[in-house]
């Protein structure tokens, strides 16, 4: 097999070949199809963030893959395509039988826990793989659902958007443009507020409202979303505010447009502090929480959605050979989620 491996921070990701690995009890070997560029890659290797494995170390955990062998008790996964969800929980503790196996402490996350899918073969938990279905049309396009859809897609549930709901996006990246599809999908007026006018454009039909950062100050972006509610006849409370951006910025914004009985969801991670007055929450009688992953539970759900249209995977990604992952990374900050495709040699 070949893999691309961080082998310390700063440096580029050496190209690594080696025997091909055996799945063991429980396990599935799959041949990589695609695997997703987060900026959680770039964190580990340009950002300062640890990642729990020893190096060196295959990053990548946004992969897509067909299985080819498999361990005792997951035979019948052979011949099979499926997305690995980027938080696989182990199943049985008290956390995941109280359905928040997405902060299980026993949790492993692909390409930070144990070697990921920046390489020709990965070697997989079974137990909450996803399966593609048969027929599945562009399937290496959906190894982003494996984190930028997903993560998006369940701070959106967690914070209950319905139809008629007012959803403001706080950046309009790699998941914030999920985050505004998904909910748009739930029947919600979405707003979507980032500092780069062609991300926001590109949102089209999913974003009722964009608004720019760099042109409009937080007292401006308040107004011009309490202006749209008014508009619409939406309640002057309730309002879902979702930070995608991990700015400091990006933060104080979306702390700034919590309203009453509203909802800040925290889904982007930034290592800088922030500073906000914490008694608007009690004064709003509102509610801050924050987002990690997805649970495996959503993955079918998600799966249905794109298979309707009601959100859209093509417009958003780009896909680049994986040869051309060391530059992607120097890169970073793309308008679209790089997808990558294995092309190794031999």
């Amino acid at each position: 097999m070949h893999s691309w491996q961080m082998t310390a921070a700063g440096k580029p990701l050496q190209l690594k070949e080696g025997p091909l690995p055996s799945p063991g009890p429980g396990e599935v070997l799959l041949k990589v199809r695609a695997c997703g560029l987060c900026h959680t890659d770039v964190g580990y290797l340009y950002g300062g963030v640890r990642p729990n494995a020893p190096l060196p170390l295959t990053l990548g955990h946004e992969i897509v893959g067909d299985a080819i062998a498999a361990g005792k008790g997951a035979e019948d996964m052979v011949g099979k395509t499926f997305i690995v969800p980027s938080v696989m929980p182990c199943g049985d503790c008290d956390l995941c039988n109280r359905g928040r196996g997405n902060i299980c402490r026993a949790q492993k996350m692909p390409g930070n826990d144990f070697e990921g899918g920046f390489a020709s073969h990965f070697v997989a938990p079974a137990r909450f793989l996803c399966p593609v279905p048969k027929g599945t049309r562009d399937v290496e396009d959906l190894a982003i659902v494996a984190d930028a859809v997903s993560t998006a897609y369940q701070a959106v549930a967690r914070a209950g958007a319905e139809y008629g709901s007012m959803v403001v996006v706080v950046g309009a990246g790699g998941v914030g443009t999920f985050a505004a599809q998904s909910a748009k999908a739930s029947g919600a007026h979405v707003a979507a507020i980032d500092v780069d006018p062609v991300r926001l454009s590109a949102l089209g039909k999913y974003a009722d409202v964009t608004l720019n950062a760099k042109e409009l100050d937080q007292k401006a972006i308040r107004q011009a979303v309490t202006a749209y509610e008014k508009e619409h006849r939406l309640p002057a409370y309730g309002r879902i505010v979702l930070e995608c951006s991990g700015t400091t910025g990006g933060q104080e914004t979306a702390y700034a447009l919590l309203t009453y009985d509203g909802k800040l969801a925290v889904v982007g991670f930034t290592l800088d502090k922030v500073s906000v007055r914490l008694s608007n929450l009690m004064a709003f009688d509102a509610t801050a929480f924050g987002n990690w992953g997805c649970l495996p539970d959503h993955f079918p759900a998600i799966l249905k959605l794109i298979e309707e249209g009601r959100i859209e995977l093509k417009p958003f990604l780009e896909r680049h050979p994986m040869s051309r992952l060391n530059d992607l990374l120097r890169e970073h900050g793309h308008a679209r989620r790089p997808v990558l495709i294995p092309d190794f040699e031999g």
